[in-house]
């Protein structure tokens, strides 16, 4: 396997590292390293999540197959005409698995960046002391849209439209930021911030298979340029871990990769995902079906 830039998260367990590439970096022109990634990183384990004794035993990591029936029941009942789904349950909090899965990637992609192990990471930012005086609007889960997706630039008429357009973005971009800035529990409610520790934990438990996987389906580009594509390979990582450590239904899995491609990435990249994770369901199944 060509040598190419690796991008780790390094586990609790003393110098065990997860790398997207599983493989050795080259050496850098100026002699430093591209990141801090391969730095054995042995963090603090924090206390365990903190929730009212009624309702400690609901944030235990699932059964896996448990998770994937409450998943898809979930998901299909939210499946919805265009402007009818309820972004927030009773609590005022995202509870949606598509609020589970972003939740999820975002630790993954921030935990590639900190070398730190994501589902540690997950939890330390879900038990952080609330910083004095911060206030968080709440109004902005309202105005939140997990559907918005990146595509091709937008053709104006007029300096008008386009100044309309900056104004919207730089709002939309403002609340981005407040939402996913935000402390966890002010944002998702139980359900989501389980489901999201037990895809993290899926994709920890199957790091060492799935990357020799991706490392065969991925094209060349992202193998040459992978610290450009941590969000990408980090989607592939939640998807399959989700499809084979969890068990939810793969046209689900894929559709909302796909999703979140668009959302977060740009150019190919959704054709990109869509493609290896059909690869890698054809090759699951094979498997299975052998044994």
């Amino acid at each position: 396997m060509e040598a190419s830039l690796a991008l780790s998260f390094s586990s609790p367990n003393a110098h065990l590292v997860f790398n997207i590439l599983n493989s050795a970096p080259p050496s850098p022109s100026n002699g430093k390293p591209f990141y801090s990634f391969y730095r054995n990183f042995c963090p603090k384990l924090p206390k365990a999540l903190t929730f009212s004794p009624l309702s400690k035993n609901s944030f235990l990591l699932s059964p896996p197959y448990a998770v994937a029936e409450d998943l898809e029941t979930t998901t299909e009942s939210c499946i919805l005409p265009k402007g009818a789904f309820s972004k927030l349950d009773n609590g005022g909090k995202f509870h949606s698995p598509r609020a589970a899965r972003e939740l999820a990637l975002l630790i993954a992609y921030a935990a590639c960046l900190e070398g730190s192990d994501p589902v540690f990471l997950l939890d330390k930012r879900v038990n952080a002391k609330k910083v004095p005086g911060y206030v968080f609007d709440k109004n902005s889960l309202l105005e939140y849209d997990h559907m918005s997706f990146s595509g091709e630039p937008v053709q104006v008429k007029s300096e008008e439209e386009a100044e309309e357009l900056m104004q919207k973005n730089e709002k939309d971009s403002k609340i981005e930021a407040e939402v996913l800035s935000a402390p966890p529990k002010l944002v998702y409610n139980k359900f989501v911030l389980r489901l999201a520790r037990d895809l993290l934990g899926a994709v920890v438990n199957q790091w060492n298979e799935h990357v020799l996987v991706i490392d065969k389906i991925i094209p060349q580009n992202w193998k040459d340029e992978p610290s450009a594509r941590i969000l990408e390979l980090s989607i592939l990582h939640l998807a399959m871990a989700e499809i084979t450590e969890i068990g939810t239904k793969h046209q689900i899995v894929i559709n909302e990769a796909v999703d979140l491609t668009k959302r977060f990435c740009d150019g190919s990249a959704p054709r990109i995902i869509n493609g290896c994770l059909r690869t890698f369901i054809k090759d699951y199944n094979s498997r299975i079906a052998a044994v």
